[in-house]
């Protein structure tokens, strides 16, 4: 983190105090219960979103390349595309709970972001293939529809257990209704698979071009720490979707399994790669150093 520029370490620091200020204004949301709080935390986010989006154009301009070279910046752009989409359902989804957790989901994922924090990397050459291309915003687009889905999840089993203690003032007009959350998170189960399936396969391409990251074969891309994790929570969200079809599996349930998906996809970005048990890179000095070693 020291080792950032300092014009990106401003920038990350203002993008961060954005959010730092509308989860703080969420809270006081919940306090108040009233919409006027919510109307102050869209702009934030947005200038917070603006914010992210010049640091990423930094560090284009610094390696002249698309800037996913390595998991900081993945981990920006996923906080940016689940900012815009925060903004966008706030706009139909009006009630306190549902800002307030998504801000402060964001908030969290910006908080690992600094332990992540690296100067910018030249890209290696499958930095851009299509396999490469397509493989890193597909799992990016699956990593914010799984968080989505969370979020609905946690609020899901919020607001039934607050029901069960018939504790309804509490949920009432500040949670969606159960069955919204229940579509919610199955969309976002839904989409995640989806987005998840295109980036196993395209990241199966790049190992059989032998254009994998590290210049890695098939059978040692199957066997990376975080290709394990990957491949697992996608198991586990077919299951799920598979039982949801059958009509065996109850609301509570999956709700519960999506945050354990979510947890492994959490742990496969940033705990595999803490514990070195991946070789998962898109910078070219990552590449030239293994192929000295070897």
């Amino acid at each position: 983190m020291s080792e950032l520029p300092m014009p990106e370490m401003i920038i990350l620091a203002l993008a961060t105090a954005m959010y730092i200020a509308a989860a703080i204004t969420g809270i006081i949301q919940l306090r108040a219960g009233g919409a006027k709080y919510r109307r102050l935390m869209q702009p934030v986010v947005c200038l917070a979103i603006v914010f992210e989006a010049v640091l990423l154009i930094l560090r284009a301009a610094a390696i002249k390349a698309i800037p996913l070279t390595g998991l900081f910046e993945s981990m920006i752009v996923l906080t940016i595309v689940f900012g815009l989409i925060y903004l966008f359902l706030s706009i139909a989804i009006r009630q306190v709970w549902f800002s307030s957790v998504m801000v402060w989901v964001i908030l969290a994922m910006v908080s690992m972001t600094w332990a992540v924090a690296k100067p910018a990397s030249e890209p290696a050459a499958v930095a851009a293939t299509p396999w490469a291309i397509a493989h890193g915003i597909a799992m990016i687009l699956g990593g914010v529809s799984i968080t989505f889905a969370t979020a609905s999840a946690i609020l899901y089993l919020f607001a039934s257990y607050k029901l069960k203690q018939k504790k309804i003032m509490q949920v009432l007009g500040k949670v969606p209704n159960l069955e919204r959350l229940e579509s919610m998170n199955l969309l976002g189960i839904r989409a995640g698979f989806l987005f998840i399936t295109v980036g196993v396969i395209s990241g199966l391409g790049m190992a059989l071009t032998r254009l994998a990251v590290m210049g890695t074969s098939v059978t040692e891309w199957l066997t990376d720490g975080k290709v394990i994790c990957i491949i697992t929570a996608w198991v586990i969200l077919a299951f799920i979707l598979a039982l949801n079809h059958l009509l065996l599996l109850k609301s509570k349930a999956r709700a519960c399994m999506t945050i354990a998906v979510f947890l492994l996809i959490l742990f496969a970005i940033l705990g595999v790669t803490v514990l070195g048990a991946t070789q998962h890179n898109f910078a070219a000095h990552q590449l030239s150093n293994t192929s000295m070693i070897r």
